[in-house]
């Protein structure tokens, strides 16, 4: 079962969102292509990149998954929004989806974590369905064998915020843990701050692993990587559990789509 976000397709809004000459060129350059036939699968690099590429059973470069990429660094911190300290960044999100869209995508997959505490803002006015990443996380962990029963998180102060993990594993059965306010400032938020601005080094890894433990002794049998940034500054084997990356696990419900021929149209919906 994948999870999706697929409601009736709805007349989308012109959305005014500060524009500069290089998104503008962007946009006009897709919409003048003819959208192409088949799945189309619109993702951000840590999907698109070796991610989704690794999980693709391909034996040539005509094996693998159309994709289009929309990378827009203008769009507001969701943390800061979801904090109520920044501009809310559903604007910037209907464009994006909207230019994808016109560009062919028919499936849209965000492997941003806090994002997705906006994804039932937009998931009725993009006119694609929304594969959802943490709906997709808590199903790998149900299926994993021995079962999982208590699992931590490690992700931004928005994504823990805003419940987003913890509604999807009580869904599941499965208990979650978080790291306590002092973790969460002073190791998890400093770490990603620390990925952002490049650095990924032995100090990153350090404040990241202790974060780490700290779940595990709480009885955590996985840790969710749930923040882009946090696989970038974590090894696997800087864990004591295992550690799941939610892109990852994104990637891989985009290519079993794409394997079971699925032609733009979803029957399972997240409510």
């Amino acid at each position: 079962m994948i999870h999706v976000w697929d409601l009736p397709p709805r007349q989308l809004q012109e959305t005014r969102v500060p524009s500069g000459t290089a998104r503008q060129g962007v946009e006009r350059w897709f919409r003048r292509l003819d959208p192409p036939q088949g799945t189309q699968i619109c993702a951000s690099r840590p999907v698109h990149g070796t991610k989704l590429i690794s999980t693709t059973p391909a034996t040539g470069d005509q094996d693998h998954l159309r994709t289009v990429i929309w990378s827009d660094p203008t769009i507001p911190d969701r943390t800061e929004a979801l904090l109520g300290s920044g501009p809310d960044p559903t604007p910037w999100l209907l464009n994006g989806g909207r230019v994808l869209r016109e560009a062919g995508a028919t499936v849209i997959a965000i492997p941003c974590n806090t994002a997705h505490a906006f994804v039932p803002r937009i998931a009725g006015h993009v006119g694609l369905p929304i594969v959802h990443m943490i709906g997709e996380v808590a199903g790998h962990l149900s299926a994993l064998t021995p079962r999982v029963h208590t699992a931590g998180l490690l992700a931004t102060t928005g994504t823990v915020r805003a419940g987003l993990y913890q509604e999807w594993l009580d869904r599941a059965g499965i208990r979650l843990v978080l790291p306590e306010a002092a973790s969460q400032h002073g190791e998890v938020m400093a770490a990603i701050r620390a990925v952002k601005a490049g650095a990924r080094d032995d100090t990153t890894t350090d404040l990241l692993a202790r974060a780490a433990r700290r779940l595990t002794e709480q009885g955590a049998q996985t840790v969710i990587a749930g923040c882009t940034e946090i696989p970038l500054g974590l090894p696997a084997d800087a864990v004591d559990v295992p550690l799941v990356d939610p892109a990852l696990v994104l990637a891989r419900a985009l290519v079993r789509r794409a394997g079971a021929g699925w032609d733009g149209y979803c029957t399972h919906h997240v409510t």
